[in-house]
């Protein structure tokens, strides 16, 4: 068999497991990713911010997500404050130099977290320690915590007030469908609070 037989072979069966992750996520999870939009949107209607974060790939995600709500997603609208806690280098390093990697996000949530705020971290595996800091800085400080992670969940699962889990142990398709769950989140945010624009 030709290498480009082989390779187009790969190709569907990625895109094939990553629709089959999506369509159980949606059996298993609908109800709890619509859960989430509605904290999403009692913050938004409350005057509060959602703060995202995660390492790697996660924290571009974080940055794809707070884009969704400070831009635009369907319809025209005005800015909803979203903000990724990974997007500024000098925080990040400084924090990093001084507190330790670990306590990157508490300390950023510290900063510019409020109760009544959302705070959606990402962790493909749930374990990651400088997301679970975070988790936690956000609870004592009273705002509504989000997770998006992997099959488990991790410690991350339960840290959370909503764990938002992909059925999979592939770290691919698990933020594949991290950006599915967040387009889901901006679609239902923007329809709930611009009824008319989307």
């Amino acid at each position: 068999m030709a290498q480009q037989d082989v390779n187009a072979e790969r190709v569907q069966a990625m895109l094939r497991e990553s629709a089959r992750v999506k369509q159980e996520l949606a059996d298993q999870s609908a109800g709890t990713i619509a859960r989430a939009a509605s904290l999403v949107v009692d913050a938004f209607r409350a005057g509060g911010k959602v703060l995202l974060f995660g390492n790697g790939g996660s924290a571009a995600d974080a940055q794809h997500l707070a884009a969704e709500w400070t831009g635009r997603l369907r319809g025209e609208r005005r800015g909803l404050p979203a903000i990724a806690l990974t997007a500024n280098t000098s925080e990040l390093t400084a924090l990093g130099n001084d507190y330790g990697f670990d306590r990157i996000f508490a300390r950023l949530i510290e900063a510019h977290g409020s109760p009544g705020d959302v705070a959606i971290a990402l962790s493909t595996s749930g374990n990651s320690p400088n997301v679970l800091a975070g988790v936690a800085e956000a609870r004592t400080r009273g705002l509504r915590t989000i997770g998006l992670s992997g099959r488990h969940g991790g410690k991350l699962a339960t840290a959370v007030e909503l764990a938002l889990l992909v059925p999979s142990d592939d770290t691919p398709r698990i933020q594949e469908s991290h950006i599915a769950i967040g387009h889901v989140l901006a679609e239902l945010v923007e329809s709930a609070l611009f009824p008319r624009r989307v």
